[in-house]
């Protein structure tokens, strides 16, 4: 199934489902006897000439019974709970599979529940077995992939027939992941089965491609040296302790990509709120008004910007480093208030007038003219306040509230020290509500972040990361939110307000390293900003809390790198020097 196709569902907690009579067999207590302690116990690598290489630490971590009863993994020895007890032997045709779901009654849990069939002897088990091919005959692997995903749906539409002859029903096409439901009167259950050994043919920018595997949800990710332990137990072990995790401290399960695992943990918030009452809830979509002039691409876009540096630049530098916002998104998502409803559409002096407020402008977009940079005071070794601003002429253009206010703000905050009449507000779109909408959304995740750096639990750390960069950047989509009940999560100018919350943020806290450090950028992308620096000198943020400035790569010069930034003519040298000299940081 698509993410698209998966849209078409928002699963409540509440969910009902059958508890059927037919019960897979029990396996003897003396077939299997040390399984369950196997799962649920760290083992130690062996000692001697065979030993086996030491594990990453948080594969040591200890698991919990969170998941249990919402979740099950199955391994071609048997299944367990992810707590990892023990429930039956091997699963080994599909009528067994249909069997054991039925049995276990499992229960959602901010989506449907799921069962997990964990590496490639428990495919073969059930028949699910693909050959798309090797990738020394592919260009690239996106053609393997493609290849694979269809292969594997046609084989699980061959297979299935069981399941759907007893009463279940696919819900679109098949894939890494199955979406069953069974309807008995007037309940229905729904269960996901997760075939973790293809999760790689499923395309998703969550997941990354262009050649390389990235962060596959809470599987991890292979390029990082996140995934799962090759062996059975092990690897289902490490599952079960990150899907009880995920239950712990994000409240639901994992979807099948990060941006759903974000998705669900809003729409659990928002049942929960409007069960109570307490809380604002958004249910309607914020798609961009109609706006003529409209700029290409981003309405607010990301920072990219390289200067070639100086002698001042390289007096007295030994240090290539790179200081970066720290959860730079989540930060601003739980900190800004974002408008909903239907907006009101004002222009000349009314939409002039609009943008007076006791806190700022309220939420909205904003047509205005960016003045040339040049005809300001700004700093040389920064790029212009805006992306959409240009040194030589003005520029009308439409901004969000943040930009606006950002743009009125100090040129020692990083503004341009604007008058609202300055700017020649001509056209706005206001919104009626506002409020901080994704305030507990972001603290579920600012605290489940914390959990994670708390125990250095690098893989669950990535997961959370990848859970609201991915969700933050679903929201421009509609394409991605297309059944009624999840259209809510389009919301693309909470999106295009949080790249400008951040931006803003940055190029404040490079106005006042440059104050108290005498320090310039060289680079910036995005959130993090590059900096030649001396031995010992220090320009991150003491805080720990999100969205301060922590060091990300710190290079010593060697005499190579010196004389690469020293001899950069254009921004592409000095991009190829930087990208040296973190290459040698990464190596060692």
């Amino acid at each position: 199934m698509t993410d698209d196709q998966y849209a078409l569902f928002e699963f409540d907690d509440t969910t009902t489902h059958v508890d059927p009579a037919d019960v897979p067999p029990e396996p003897e207590p003396d077939e299997q006897p040390d399984v369950a302690e196997a799962i649920s116990t760290p083992q130690p690598p062996e000692t001697g000439s065979a030993a086996a290489a030491t594990p990453p630490a948080w594969e040591t971590l200890p698991g919990g019974d969170e998941a249990d009863g919402h979740a099950l993994i199955v391994t071609v020895e048997g299944t367990y709970t992810p707590s990892g007890r023990e429930l039956t032997g091997p699963v080994d045709s599909v009528e067994k599979l249909d069997k054991l779901i039925r049995w276990a009654a499992l229960t959602p849990l901010g989506a449907p529940p799921q069962v997990w069939i964990v590496n490639h002897g428990a495919c073969e088990a059930l028949g699910w077995v693909i050959d798309p091919g090797s990738e020394d005959d592919f260009e690239d692997m996106e053609a393997l992939r493609t290849r694979a995903a269809s292969d594997l749906t046609a084989v699980l539409q061959a297979t299935l027939t069981p399941m759907l002859n007893a009463g279940w029903e696919l819900r679109g096409d098949p894939g890494h992941v199955v979406h069953l439901s069974r309807s008995v009167g007037k309940f229905t259950s729904m269960v996901d089965v997760v075939i973790e050994p293809y999760v790689w043919t499923y395309w998703n920018k969550d997941f990354g491609w262009n050649n390389r595997v990235g962060e596959m949800g809470i599987l991890g990710s292979p390029t990082a040296g996140t995934y799962l332990p090759d062996d059975d137990l092990p690897a289902a072990r490490e599952l079960g302790r990150r899907l009880a995790w995920s239950a712990k401290n994000l409240g639901v399960l994992p979807g099948p990509t990060p941006a759903r695992t974000g998705a669900a943990i809003v729409d659990k918030i928002k049942r929960e709120r409007t069960r109570s009452g307490k809380g604002l809830v958004v249910a309607t979509a914020g798609p961009v008004p109609p706006l003529d002039g409209a700029p290409r691409g981003d309405l607010e876009p990301a920072v990219g910007w390289t200067r070639v540096p100086d002698a001042e630049d390289l007096d007295g530098t030994s240090r290539v480093v790179s200081i970066d916002q720290r959860a730079a998104y989540l930060a601003s998502a739980g900190m800004l208030e974002f408008g909903y409803g239907q907006p009101e559409h004002l222009t000349g002096e009314a939409a002039a007038a609009a943008a007076v407020g006791d806190k700022g402008a309220p939420f909205g977009l904003w047509r205005v003219t960016l003045p040339p940079g040049q005809t300001l005071s700004l700093p040389g070794k920064l790029p212009l306040p805006h992306p959409h601003m240009l040194d030589d002429q003005p520029v009308q253009t439409w901004v969000t509230s943040v930009s606006l206010d950002g743009l009125c703000s100090p040129v020692a905050d990083g503004g341009i020290g604007a008058d609202l009449d300055d700017l020649d507000i001509t056209e706005a779109w206001v919104y009626p509500q506002q409020g901080r909408v994704l305030d507990k959304w972001a603290k579920i995740l600012r605290e489940a972040r914390r959990a994670a750096v708390d125990i250095d639990d690098v893989p669950t750390k990535r997961f959370v990361g990848s859970c609201y960069k991915g969700y933050i950047g679903r929201m421009v989509n509609p394409d991605m939110w297309t059944a009624t009940r999840m259209q809510h999560h389009h919301q693309p100018l909470w999106r295009a307000s949080i790249i400008a919350h951040c931006r803003w943020r940055g190029r404040r806290v490079a106005m006042r390293i440059a104050r108290e450090h005498g320090r310039w950028p060289i680079r910036t992308v995005t959130d993090s900003w590059v900096y030649l620096l001396a031995e010992g000198e220090d320009i991150a943020d003491p805080s720990e809390a999100l969205g301060k400035m922590s060091v990300e790569k710190d290079t010593i010069f060697t005499d190579t790198l010196l004389s690469a930034f020293a001899s950069a003519e254009d921004v592409h040298d000095v991009n190829l020097a930087i990208k040296a000299a973190f290459a040698e940081e990464e190596d060692e």
